[in-house]
């Protein structure tokens, strides 16, 4: 990414929403330095989620990766971050 940087930990956690032929993606970029990472944990869902079409354009080209972003960050110089949810 931008800079060199040790990575403690990254998890990626996938969710199947049948109802609406979806698969949800979520991970979580870890450091003890003092940078927040969350390029790297929204990088990680992006492959995942190209990753996935690669292995679904075969059946239906239509497929459609959408909305990643940022949703709760801690560290870094701008400190903490929590998406806060629009209730309709």
């Amino acid at each position: 990414m931008c800079h060199n940087l040790p990575l403690d930990a990254v998890e990626i956690d996938f969710t199947v929403d049948e109802e609406h032929s979806a698969i949800h993606i979520e991970a979580t970029a870890k450091c003890v330095w003092k940078t927040g990472v969350e390029m790297e944990a929204m990088t990680a869902v992006a492959i995942a989620g190209l990753t996935i079409y690669d292995m679904v354009k075969a059946v239906d080209k239509h497929v459609v990766i959408s909305e990643i972003r940022l949703e709760k960050k801690s560290g870094g110089k701008s400190g903490e971050f929590i998406r806060q949810r629009k209730v309709l």
